[in-house]
């Protein structure tokens, strides 16, 4: 792989830092707002996987038309596969998208069994969980970071976090167990999303762009559902099958919305601020869905909030640890 030097960037004013953490948590709050859209439409298809194939097509169409559109995105398109060919990063890199496709299959599989707000406790778990342990090997990027005390502790918090906003469903739910396959694979997919992200992040350095970087991850994605919604899905299912209604076809979009802003603001206001965020902005943003849209299968329970907001609190302990390791050493080329 070709060493690329770091690009480096001065500390964002009070107003640039105001602005970069509205739009992180606006960033975030898409993750809900997608995951409830997918729910709804795996519901009304019979079919998570025809869900996330319809959101990742939808996505994808909104990625060409900015390459179409937009001169940069374009060359930075057009570099794609000259970089792949040059092989300056490793091909299996290019699984974060199926990573991502994973992603949208736990929405569309979890949310009408436990709501936005429970499902979104979970992955932020994995996200913690997977950003520590991307930091400690220095995947992808190369830079590893000490786990210290704080950031550990952190991340046990994190996970008494979810356990205490998952108490009361557990509690009144007879059937347990068959909660729990969907609460665990949301924190599996959440872990993942620590690789997806490493991954993303030099892909996007690569192709000089994270507009380019996210049209492979959706080209990627796009392939690997059709070809399990192929496998999976009776051959009879036809237009007839999808719903009428325009917004079950927009989850795509936010998810574009996701991984493009979190590219974006990881260069200004570090990895760390970044991802608190727009962790933030889908704890926030679950919680206001199941609030005042609630779904069928939520349960908004005073502990929901209480352990969302530890969640909260735990990732900013371990977020200022990771901000305190001191000054970095000098880049080479």
């Amino acid at each position: 792989m070709a060493n690329t030097p770091t690009a480096k960037f001065g500390a964002p004013s009070k107003r640039g830092l105001l602005l970069g953490l509205l739009l992180a948590v606006f960033g975030g709050a898409t993750m809900p707002l997608q995951s409830r859209i997918n729910g709804a439409l795996g519901q009304e298809m019979g079919s998570p996987v025809g869900a996330a194939l319809i959101s990742f097509i939808g996505g994808l169409a909104l990625l060409i038309l900015m390459c179409l559109l937009v001169a940069p995105y374009r060359k930075a398109a057009l570099k794609i596969v000259p970089v792949l060919h040059e092989r300056r990063f490793p091909w299996w890199y290019l699984i974060a998208g199926a990573v991502g496709a994973s992603t949208i299959i736990s929405q569309a599989v979890a949310v009408p069994l436990v709501g936005v707000a429970l499902f979104t406790v979970c992955l932020v778990t994995g996200q913690t969980i997977g950003s520590l342990l991307v930091d400690r090997v220095g995947f992808a990027l190369g830079v590893r970071r000490r786990i210290s005390p704080l950031r550990l502790l952190g991340a046990i918090l994190t996970i008494a976090g979810v356990l205490w906003a998952a108490s009361p469903r557990l509690s009144v739910d007879s059937s347990v167990l068959q909660l729990l396959p969907a609460l665990l694979f949301a924190i599996f997919i959440g872990t993942a999303m620590g690789f997806q992200a490493a991954s993303n992040g030099v892909q996007a350095r690569e192709f000089g762009s994270p507009v380019a970087a996210t049209l492979v991850n959706f080209t990627v994605g796009t392939i690997m559902l059709a070809v399990s919604f192929a496998l999976l899905r009776p051959a009879e299912l036809g237009l007839a099958d999808l719903p009428g209604q325009w917004w079950y076809y927009i989850g795509g979009i936010f998810g574009v919305c996701f991984v493009v802003i979190s590219s974006l603001l990881v260069r200004y206001l570090g990895v760390l601020l970044t991802g608190l965020g727009m962790i933030g902005g889908q704890l926030v943003g679950s919680l206001l869905l199941d609030m005042f849209f609630p779904s069928a299968g939520t349960l908004l329970h005073p502990a929901t909030v209480a352990g969302t907001i530890l969640t909260l609190l735990a990732i900013a302990l371990a977020s200022i640890s990771g901000s305190r390791s001191g000054p970095r050493r000098p880049t080479t080329s």
